[in-house]
């Protein structure tokens, strides 16, 4: 079992930046894999990045590359999501997630946080 808790969530102003964390309770986070995804009003969680269970490996989508970054201290039970130019069209509910595999799919995570709320004004 896994419980994962995200903070670091706010308002900014367009072009500016927000680091999300997410502490995980449990021995095993070292084994998971993470992920974070968001959840626009009216609109279906979309994946925004994943990491591998030892870091060494990172998979973003197309609409945050080059902004955004993930990474996980597994000595913290913590994953982070460095958010940086941020645009009005980032603003949604963001998710942690923990899978056995890194996965762009929703599906393939078993255990979620219950979200953070960024907002980014134009």
């Amino acid at each position: 079992q896994v419980q994962l808790v995200e903070s670091g969530g706010g308002l900014v102003q367009a072009g500016g930046s927000l680091r999300l964390s997410c502490a995980a309770s449990g021995r095993t986070f070292s084994s998971y894999a993470m992920g974070w995804f968001r959840q626009a009003p009216g609109k279906e969680r979309e994946f925004v990045a994943a990491i591998t269970w030892s870091g060494s490996t990172t998979y973003y989508a197309d609409s945050v590359k080059g902004r955004f970054t993930i990474s996980r201290d597994n000595a913290k039970n913590t994953v982070y999501l460095q958010m940086n130019s941020l645009k009005p069209e980032d603003t949604a509910v963001y998710y942690c997630a923990a899978s056995r595999v890194a996965s762009t799919h929703p599906l393939h995570y078993d255990y979620w946080g219950q979200g953070t709320q960024v907002t980014v004004s134009s």
